[in-house]
């Protein structure tokens, strides 16, 4: 056997080299720069060792091969070069080991990402075990760059460009079975037969050719220049519909495959440092990078100075989407009983049945084993009235936003639960002081805003009043934790941080429509600048009714900023319901009920998109500034990683924060007056913009800088 701080290798009996890779002090494998020195050792013995007869590459971990390199190394790079130099580093590494004259198996369990699954691409087979735990994927464009240890041109030659392109461009992790279906790797086993499996297949010898089906649809789509032109056009195309050319790191993806499929894998391995180098240094993948961190250390950080108390079960009150959707995560990620209530028998069995879909759609794409998700159902229970909830540890509170509804259901819940059991409130806006007012325990009171989809949405804002003990303040962030979310603690003030930066932005835009902008140029200036959904399609996912109920609680608390533009309130009374109607052929498109509705004449308005972005933006950047300086959110990374995470704004750019430094903050507070010249006192600078000069939120030793990009 030879030791090293990371390699160990044993060679048996049969002339098998059993390599295990285990970063010490580390829960996952992670790819350091100065592990190379030690592979290349590793490498070296292995080429000389006479009687080897065949490599097996394993993992020391309990769940994870290799979850890809160590992100500080790329925030270490101040230059293009140095990047590429990392670059060229794993690319030889795996070039050595693909090398090698001996059959090399990777033996993957649990997480093999990034540079992870680029080594398990270097071995001649790959076989994995079918747990869910194990996910396989390439998701570097995450973060604002590709895969360059050779994994673009790999991948590609290995199941086709077209289906690499997929994995790469939307950097999904998939599953055992589906990396088995899709040839990225040779046998899918249990657990317990990997070991075995992987010494039965050092003895395969060479590769077998490819079907020849396979050859020849390889052949029409990439090996000639006609079927690489169609292919390359219609990915382009689809990935510009999807990121309006504002994430680099897809068009260099599609860049590298496609040089690695017309001009050989030596050009696609060029072209792969050259665009890894650029790209690390780009301000999209700094900005990526930084919200990587910064969602990373929130996750683990202690929101309240007290120890969180044991959950073992979990209530939720009120059966609609958000209810469904809670009880969904609480079952599955967090892996606790809950129990869901509504008088309502239909509301609970629609819930159920969203509960189901959700669960089944999870297994369908590998995420849960059959038995994951028969164990997940048995831990949903309904039921029409009180009953089991003195077994429970906290309970969220789903209903209507109404204040007095939310207050007779907490009246109603501490009665019938235990001493101390926690009432967490999935409000979007009402005062949490106001719903524990006249409790039986406030201090077991506190606010969880969940965001829709709450599958899909990763934000859970953290809300507690002044009488909320510390500890429940730690257990409602334990529990979006475990839920899979990232916790963000702000002040009890209405519309906390999320709604309140969004309701200006959604106010102003619904201004412009009133001045006869039409509502799809707007939408598609704003999703071109980066947000998923432009206002308009964001408030027909939210719904006018709900958007209304808000709008007046944050017009009393803060006055002309948040004033009405008027737009929702004639669309609830006399408009569509929506501001889109699907059209022939499923298209959607403005419906014209809407301008009819509020008796104006949409013209074209020949503004640019960078005066069309800072009318609706301006609000919103200036309302983060306000909650900032109200103490509202602990830091601007919080607000940074909040906007983000809850209301789509657009990561490339790092956050609202973020975004004014890189802009600059002098610039931005200039905008804004010229702004309040132009449409008012709502553009008034907020204080931390009004300061002469105004500083920037973050420091530069806290900043990530552009760099030098040659």
């Amino acid at each position: 056997m030879v030791d090293g701080q990371v390699f160990t290798t044993e060679i048996d009996n049969d002339g098998i080299a059993w390599v295990t890779l285990d970063v010490p002090g580390e829960t996952h494998n992670v790819l350091r720069r100065e592990h190379l020195a030690e592979a290349d050792a590793l490498l070296d013995r292995l080429e000389r060792h006479a009687g080897l007869k065949g490599v097996v590459l394993r993992s020391g971990k309990p769940d994870s091969f290799v979850a890809g390199a160590d992100i500080e190394m790329l925030d270490r790079c101040t230059h293009a070069a140095d990047a590429a130099a990392l670059a060229r580093a794993g690319q030889a590494f795996c070039d050595r080991l693909e090398r090698l004259a001996v059959p090399t198996v990777a033996a993957i369990h649990g997480v093999c990402l990034g540079g992870g699954l680029e080594i398990a691409l270097a071995c001649r087979y790959r076989i994995c075990t079918e747990e869910a735990v194990t996910r396989l994927g390439l998701p570097e464009v995450r973060i604002g760059v590709l895969p360059a240890s050779g994994g673009t041109q790999r991948l590609s030659r290995l199941i086709g460009a077209r289906t690499a392109l997929d994995l790469m461009l939307t950097g999904r992790r998939i599953s055992g079975e589906q990396a088995l279906a899709l040839g990225v790797v040779d046998a899918c086993v249990p657990a317990a037969n990997l070991s075995a499996a992987a010494l039965r297949w050092t003895a395969r010898g060479n590769r077998p050719p490819r079907p020849w089906r396979w050859r020849i649809a390889s052949w029409l789509l990439e090996g000639n220049a006609i079927g690489r032109t169609v292919l390359f056009h219609e990915v382009r195309r689809r990935s510009w519909h999807k990121t309006y050319g504002n994430y680099p790191a897809t068009e260099a993806i599609i860049h590298c495959v496609e040089t690695g499929c017309a001009e050989g894998r030596a050009a696609g391995m060029k072209a792969e440092v050259e665009a890894f180098g650029l790209l690390v240094v780009t301000p999209e993948a700094q900005e990526l990078r930084f919200l990587y961190f910064a969602s990373t250390a929130m996750k683990k950080e202690r929101v309240a100075d007290a120890s969180p108390r044991p959950l073992e079960r979990v209530g939720v009150i009120g059966a609609g989407l958000m209810g469904a959707g809670i009880a969904a995560v609480t079952i599955d990620h967090a892996g606790l009983p809950a129990r869901v209530r509504d008088p309502s028998a239909e509301a609970l069995a629609r819930a159920s049945r969203h509960v189901v879909r959700y669960l089944d759609d999870r297994a369908r794409r590998g995420s849960l084993l059959p038995i994951q998700v028969e164990q997940a159902r048995r831990r949903l229970t309904l039921t029409t009235e009180f009953n089991g909830f003195k077994q429970v540890d906290l309970t969220v509170e789903a209903v209507f936003e109404d204040l007095e509804l939310k207050r007779a259901v907490l009246a109603e819940y501490q009665d019938q639960a235990r001493e101390g059991a926690i009432f967490a409130s999935n409000t979007s806006s009402l005062p949490i002081a106001s719903i524990a007012e006249g409790a039986r325990d406030p201090a077991s009171v506190i606010g969880m805003h969940y965001f829709s989809p709450v599958e899909k949405m990763h934000l859970v804002e953290i809300i507690p009043h002044p009488g909320t003990a510390p500890e429940v303040t730690a257990t409602a962030a334990e529990l979006a934790r475990a839920q899979g979310k990232t916790p963000v603690l702000v002040a009890d003030r209405p519309g906390f941080f999320v709604n309140r930066i969004l309701a200006p932005y959604l106010n102003e835009a619904g201004r412009m429509v009133m001045d006869g902008f039409p509502l799809d140029e707007v939408d598609r200036v704003l999703k071109r600048f980066g947000f998923p959904l432009g206002p308009f399609e964001l408030l027909d996912r939210v719904g006018i009714a709900v958007a209304t109920k808000v709008q007046p609680i944050l017009q009393e608390a803060f006055g002309e900023r948040m004033a009405s533009s008027g737009l929702l309130e004639r669309m609830l009374e006399s408009g569509p319901g929506k501001f889109y109607h699907r059209a022939a052929g499923g298209h959607r498109t403005p419906d014209p009920a809407v301008y009819a509705s509020l008796n104006v004449q949409p013209v074209r308005s020949g503004a640019s998109p960078e005066e069309i972005v800072d009318r609706v933006l301006l609000p919103l950047l200036n309302e983060a500034a306000h909650c900032l300086h109200e103490g509202i959110i602990r830091s601007p990374r919080d607000g940074d990683v909040a906007a983000v995470f809850g209301i789509g704004f657009p990561p490339f750019r790092g956050g609202p924060f973020r975004y004014m430094d890189r802009r600059g903050v002098s610039e931005v507070a200039q905008a804004l007056r010229r702004h309040t010249k132009t449409f008012g006192a709502r553009y008034q600078p907020a204080p931390p913009l009004a300061a002469d000069p105004p500083s920037p939120f973050y420091p530069r030793s806290e900043s990530t800088t552009e760099g030098d990009k040659g």
